[in-house]
């Protein structure tokens, strides 16, 4: 290896090369609509040989001599740009030519394509005419509305109750639209999803319960003059090979919609991952749906991993999408197969676009709901991009007893039905309710970061017919409160004008911050466990914890991406600085990915100069 580096070196002595005679400059390309445009060449001015292409997420690198000072972008049908290289990546914005944009003919390496452009759409033509790509037709994805939670005042509304939550597909959603070079939809960002994609480091339980509680407060790095409050919560362990026996449905949406290597290729090839962690006491089913529904694979043991493998490797995509009926056969074969004390669960893997038989959100939920109290859970795995109906198949989940991940590309597959099988595939708490009571002598008012789409009445918290999520083996759930102390004149207040008696309320002496109550089901129960445990402020200024640090970075992002009213003094400067101190290990890189993830999210959104960054 020595002597291999030694003659490289003497090679680029002798061939007149110099190693600091050279920089490196790259960043993004975006139209006029934001989006990453493909195929700009870009150009040192002063010595146009030297050049490359902008990828598919806009992205382009290129090594230039050290004393050149602009590069220039060009594009057909937009203007020409030359842009002065600074100290920061480049967000180099492209505005189109109107005198160019009727027709222009593109010749690539054998084949002639036709790219027409107006203003509401971009189609590339064969000689067919079939078109390959619509700007109108590729993004039909959907995401519920998110009306994001307020403060309360803690004197007139001191409980607060909400679901517990341990979906994740948010955040990997997010990373593909940062990594495609595009925005996410503020929809699309749901907080807690993001803070709960990670891991964090919470004991485990005691006393045979299920699920431990911690809680620390410390000051808000958006604003140090108010509190943030961390509640987490950590399920009992599981080591694989102690789960108990799993009777798995894989269902799996073959309409054409899932045409495409992000889509049924990728669910192949996750699916597989998955059935190699299956033992012998495991079985599989396989039930497919397109415009029908079928049984492709009669419940298999987990040691036939071949049989299950192959029965993967034939399916192929095509026609419209009958999801109401795959769901029905899809149950029906899980409760033909039961595990009494085992882990019975559907797994459905789609897109979402359902649209033949049950398919609105109500008749689809209505569907879930009457196969939930069988015993049979649901875990729900998103695919594919451009049509992503992510607002019914987190409702799906949500009312499945289940839970729902986005899964992106391999490395996110291996997370999820590897690393966590666990966690994903075996429930280990049902029903899992979070009450936390404020006291008003500290408290003036409160906030609940996300969990918008979990909130229950106040009521709701002891009446066990009332559903809420599922903790799974190993889980980690984490939630936010940030807190306006008493004293502190804030806009967020609202005086409780009108009342004539709670204003002067007597309060009782504590030194209690709140008050932090939890319940749930074991999985075959239906009769709910509760406890309870108390914070008390100490008056930390800092934040303690390296996970508490980084889940407050977490959350920082998530509201400058939803561009959120409460996000007061938030900036991309302090989250990125706070994430890097809060790293720690990171065995498997996570952290360090959202560190990148929302540097990049700065440049998109503009909050970094414009320039050329040189590495």
């Amino acid at each position: 290896m020595k002597n291999l580096f030694f003659l490289s070196f003497i090679f680029l002595l002798f061939s007149g090369y110099k190693t600091d005679d050279t920089k490196l400059v790259n960043g993004f390309v975006f139209g006029e609509d934001n989006a990453p445009l493909v195929g700009v060449s870009v150009k040192a001015k002063s010595d146009p040989k030297i050049n490359t292409l902008s990828n598919a997420k806009g992205y382009y690198s290129i090594r230039v001599s050290k004393n050149e000072h602009s590069l220039v972008f060009s594009f057909l049908g937009y203007q020409t740009k030359e842009v002065s290289i600074g100290k920061k990546t480049a967000r180099v914005l492209m505005r189109t030519d109107a005198q160019k944009l009727e027709e222009t003919v593109v010749v690539g390496y054998g084949n002639v394509h036709a790219l027409v452009k107006n203003s509401n759409m971009m189609a590339v033509r064969g000689f067919t005419g079939q078109a390959l790509y619509s700007r109108q037709d590729f993004n039909t994805e959907s995401y519920s509305a998110i009306n994001e939670n307020g403060f309360k005042n803690a004197s007139s509304d001191p409980l607060s109750t909400f679901s517990i939550d341990v979906d994740a597909a948010s955040y990997s959603n997010f990373r593909r639209f940062i990594r495609n070079g595009q925005l996410p939809p503020k929809d699309a960002v749901r907080v807690e999803e993001l803070i709960n994609y990670f891991d964090y480091n919470y004991p485990e339980p005691k006393n045979g319960e299920a699920i431990n509680i911690v809680t620390d407060v410390a000051a808000a790095p958006w604003n140090p003059n108010h509190r943030l409050v961390r509640v987490g919560l950590k399920a009992k362990s599981i080591q694989n090979e102690n789960l108990p026996a799993s009777n798995l449905v894989f269902l799996i949406d073959v309409s054409g919609s899932m045409q495409g290597p992000d889509r049924l290729e990728l669910l192949k090839t996750s699916f597989k991952l998955l059935s190699d962690q299956l033992r012998p006491q495991d079985k599989v089913a396989i039930v497919v749906y397109a415009g029908a529904a079928g049984l492709v694979l009669p419940s298999t043991n987990g040691n036939n991993k071949q049989k299950i493998k192959d029965a993967l490797t034939n399916l192929s995509a095509g026609g419209s999408t009958a999801g109401g009926e795959g769901i029905k056969l899809a149950y029906e074969t899980a409760k033909k197969n039961f595990v009494k004390g085992g882990n019975n669960r559907v797994i459905l893997a789609t897109d979402g676009d359902f649209n033949i038989g049950a398919s609105s959100d109500a008749e689809m939920q209505r569907l879930i709901e009457s196969y939930r109290n069988d015993g049979v859970f649901l875990s729900v795995l998103g695919f594919g991009m451009g049509n992503l109906k992510d607002s019914k198949m987190e409702v799906l989940a949500d009312k499945g007893n289940g839970n729902y991940a986005y899964i992106d590309g391999l490395n996110e597959a291996k997370k999820v039905l590897i690393k966590e099988f666990g966690a994903t595939l075996f429930t280990i708490a049902k029903d899992v309710k979070l009450q936390v009571e404020f006291n008003p002598a500290l408290v003036q008012a409160y906030r609940l970061v996300g969990y918008e789409n979990r909130l229950l009445n106040k009521e709701d918290f002891k009446d066990d017919k009332k559903d809420a999520g599922d903790m799974g083996a190993g889980h980690t759930v984490t939630a936010l409160y940030e807190i306006i102390p008493q004293g502190y004149k804030s806009e967020f207040v609202k005086e409780n004008e009108g009342l004539k008696y709670q204003k002067n309320a007597m309060l009782k002496p504590s030194k209690e911050l709140l008050t932090v109550k939890l319940r749930y089901k074991k999985p075959d129960e239906d009769k709910s466990q509760e406890f309870s445990t108390v914070l008390t402020d100490k008056g930390a200024m800092e934040i303690g914890s390296a996970d508490f640090k980084f889940a407050a970075a977490v959350a920082e992002l998530g509201m400058l991406m939803r561009d959120s009213e409460f996000k007061q003094e938030a900036s991309f400067k302090n989250l990125i600085n706070a994430a890097k101190e809060a790293k720690g290990t990171d065995e498997n890189g996570y952290r360090a990915e959202f560190i990148q993830l929302a540097e990049s999210a700065a440049l998109l959104k503009g909050q970094l100069a414009e320039g050329v960054r040189l590495d």
